[in-house]
């Protein structure tokens, strides 16, 4: 039936775009709104549109493709359902609670949407007329909420018209823009006079991969010029590829910054210019502005009047070629009264290359994941510090709700909110009695309860909770800790909505009043799958991805994903390893293994003084040993790391280790001072490295195992062995950073011996020495 539509010939000469985007740029006006009117979760979404196509007859045309040439624009999208009896075509839209809180602005988007399939339904059947109608349904009730007109084609076509004119002047841009982009990127010269040691076999190995398609794991270790040695080839077959974007993503801010000076230094070393737009995204709380108001017009003055003063902050921005960091778009956006944080969201659309956490590519409200799939964009990845990704998803993908802050919160509630609060905590008590946790609780131990599935009992109270809250936000100032409360439910809700094998969930119990109900992801592959195939090729890097199989299936990478190891830029003539397997570290020897340990410390420190940092499995372990150092007496200068450090105070540990200097500090493993900082020099002269790093044998991570061993035969392997060892290696890659480092790495405990563990060492690390107790050389 809409074969005309789905065969339409598309003309040479036109720009393709889809109705979405369309709508986006050309039909929006006034207000920002992102008041607090929670929109369902993507699966909510899916099968609420599933629901009501369910409702209609057996001749409904579900996701009906259409596609059209207006205005030299080749349109392109999906209508949600065409009932050709009736002739009326539908667009669903889901949300949750008064359908009165939806703003004018998203609203007229709606509609413009559906005018658009309309228009381009009516000229590829033929029609003089069409019914459009509005489908809101409440995916709270199940409701459906129709609002219907009968339109004329000849109206809708003109309604398209002036979008498509409106848009046209801004794709012809475009398309020069990409044009010439693609001739600057075909002749990009490297930006320095020779590769380091082994960035040549670095970089060709991206150029392969980003050229043929596919998945490369890629270790290199710390001074092989990852940054730049990644970006340049991957800037190279932007043009031979015809990819639309670059996506660089990272884990830490710090790695941002080396990306952005890295495509700086690509930049201005060209002898040409290159029309590159690259383009730095942040997390909302270090964009937003007003972080006290709500995201609207009426509450924030940067949100009022948001989709006027866009265009002209947008043409300011795309004239200027090169990196639009923080700071630069933090200053047009206030210069047109416009909300950085939405601004950086928008100008996504129009980049290059996006430089941002992996968050914005991998967790639920992914921005970047979702404008890939709505454009059909062509896209590359390249996934820095990539070791951290599998807990960095884990978290993305797990939720929990606190009886504790419920109840906190239901003391000093307004009235309006009390009945929604006392519901919950009814039936909180409830589920506390059917789980049993309080029978078997004796203070002060807590109770942990596997359950095989999520609860339900609390859907009911939880969504009558957020709309309560919903509402009272919508007409109040913003207050943190409900805002906080709305945010914990709604989450918890969606991941429960697609709760399976990829995660468990526990109820745990330390007392009346403080249950917490979770949901913990053990298997992010489960989520993150569908995301890589999204791209059209990508490239994870690190310094610490062995073994590959370990990566690939935790974060759901193709079996035929490539594995290289570059050679390391260093000689093991820089380094002296050493394993001492005469002291145990596990928990129940740790109070005998402090005192040996100081012995080893001081006898190291009177051979070679200088800089020593001490890694520790835990705060607990790093106090005792700390403690047992200082009682000694010797007058040693030291440090340590604390909990809760705020940037000052990690800055000022991380310059405490001056090229002068002579002290040992002691660091948690897997924390802010184990990998992403670079003391080179004199400023570290050794590493002591206590336990494996292995994560505590609880119930959780016994859950953990099991689950790895039943989906692949690697329990033990995945939940505890290879984490443990990344976090060893990365706390020693402090040591060596240049080829000009010398010093000593010592590894405390007697599982280092292990055949199973040396394997998983470095392999230009020089041979490794078994020693007693006493130092060597």
């Amino acid at each position: 039936m809409a074969g005309a539509g789905l065969n339409a010939v598309v003309e040479p000469d036109t720009t393709p775009v889809a109705v979405r985007s369309l709508c986006e740029f050309a039909a929006r006006s006034g207000d920002l709104d992102h008041g607090f009117t929670p929109s369902p979760s993507a699966d909510e979404g899916r099968e609420g549109h599933r629901e009501v196509t369910r409702r209609r007859p057996e001749h409904y045309l579900a996701e009906l493709p259409l596609t059209g040439v207006c205005e030299g624009l080749a349109l392109r999208g999906r209508a949600d359902g065409y009932d050709p009896v009736q002739k009326r075509l539908e667009e669903i839209k889901t949300h949750r609670g008064d359908l009165s809180r939806l703003g004018a602005g998203k609203r007229a988007l709606h509609l413009a949407q559906l005018r658009v399939y309309g228009a381009l339904l009516c000229r590829a059947e033929n029609l003089s007329g069409i019914e459009l109608t509005l489908v809101y349904y409440d995916v709270s009730t199940g409701s459906e909420t129709p609002i219907t007109a009968q339109e004329d084609a000849e109206s809708l076509w003109l309604y398209l018209s002036v979008l498509c004119r409106k848009y046209r002047h801004w794709a012809e841009a475009e398309r020069a823009h990409r044009v010439a982009r693609d001739r600057a990127l075909t002749t990009l010269r490297f930006p320095f006079a020779g590769f380091r040691h082994g960035q040549r076999s670095l970089s060709e190995s991206v150029y392969k991969t980003l050229m043929t398609g596919g998945t490369l794991l890629l270790q290199a270790p710390t001074g092989s010029g990852k940054t730049v040695g990644t970006l340049f080839p991957a800037l190279l077959t932007l043009p031979r590829r015809s990819l639309d974007r670059l996506f660089y993503l990272t884990v830490r801010i710090t790695g941002r910054q080396l990306a952005l000076n890295g495509l700086q230094q690509i930049i201005e070393s060209q002898s040409t210019p290159v029309p590159l737009r690259v383009l730095e995204l942040s997390a909302r709380e270090q964009a937003c502005e007003y972080p006290d108001r709500a995201c609207h017009g009426e509450s924030c003055p940067l949100a009022r009047g948001f989709f006027d003063n866009l265009d002209a902050a947008r043409a300011e921005l795309t004239q200027q070629q090169g990196v639009l960091d923080r700071n630069r778009l933090r200053q047009v956006a206030l210069e047109h009264r416009l909300c950085p944080y939405y601004l950086t969201q928008e100008m996504a659309r129009w980049a290059d290359v996006v430089i941002g956490d992996v968050n914005h590519q991998f967790d639920q409200q992914a921005s970047l994941h979702a404008l890939t799939v709505q454009n059909d964009w062509r896209v590359a990845l390249l996934i820095d510090e990539a070791h951290n990704l599998i807990d960095r998803a884990r978290g993305m993908y797990s939720a929990e709700l606190s009886q504790q802050r419920l109840l906190a919160l239901k003391k000093t509630v307004p009235a309006a909110l009390k009945t929604a609060f006392e519901s919950l905590a009814r039936r909180w008590r409830s589920l506390i009695s059917e789980t049993g946790a309080n029978k078997n609780w004796q203070k002060p131990a807590t109770v942990t309860v596997p359950l095989q599935s999520v609860p339900r009992s609390l859907d009911g109270a939880l969504q009558g909770l957020i709309s309560r809250i919903t509402d009272y936000l919508a007409e109040q100032a913003v207050d943190a800790r409900l805002q906080n409360l709305l945010f914990e439910a709604m989450a918890f809700l969606q991941l429960a909505q697609q709760f399976g094998e990829h995660s468990v969930c526990e109820l745990s119990y330390r007392g009346p009043g403080t249950a917490v109900l979770a949901i913990h992801n053990l298997i992010p592959a489960d989520f993150l799958r569908r995301r890589f195939e999204a791209g059209q090729a990508t490239v994870l890097f690190s310094a610490t991805l062995n073994p590959p199989d370990y990566q690939r299936h935790l974060l759901g990478l193709p079996g035929n994903s490539r594995w290289h190891e570059l050679e390391s830029p260093f000689q093991a003539a820089q380094l002296c390893v050493r394993i001492v397997p005469g002291i145990s570290t596990r928990l129940r020897d740790r109070d005998k293994s402090l005192a040996p340990t100081v012995n080893r410390i001081l006898s190291q420190f009177q051979h070679r003084p200088g800089n020593y940092l001490v890694y520790l499995s835990s705060f607990a372990y790093l106090d005792a040993l700390y403690d047992a150092f200082q009682r000694v007496g010797t007058g040693v200068p030291t440090t340590r790391q604390r909990p809760g450090m705020n940037t000052e105070q990690r800055q000022a540990f991380i310059d405490s280790f001056n090229e002068a200097g002579q002290q040992v500090g002691f660091a948690v493993l897997g924390g802010a001072f184990a990998e992403g900082i670079d003391l080179p020099g004199s400023r570290l002269t050794g590493v002591f490295v206590l336990t494996l790093g292995l994560p505590p044998h609880d119930s959780r991570h016994e859950q953990l195992r099991e689950r790895l061993q039943q989906r692949f035969g690697m329990g033990y392997e995945y939940a505890y062995l290879y984490p443990g060892c990344q976090k060893v290696i990365q706390a020693a890659g402090r040591l060596i950073r240049t080829p000009d480092d010398s010093g000593i790495i010592e590894l405390i405990d007697d599982r280092f011996a292990r055949g199973q563990v040396r394997r998983l060492l470095p392999r230009w690390w020089p041979q490794v020495a078994l020693v007693a107790g006493k130092v060597a050389g």
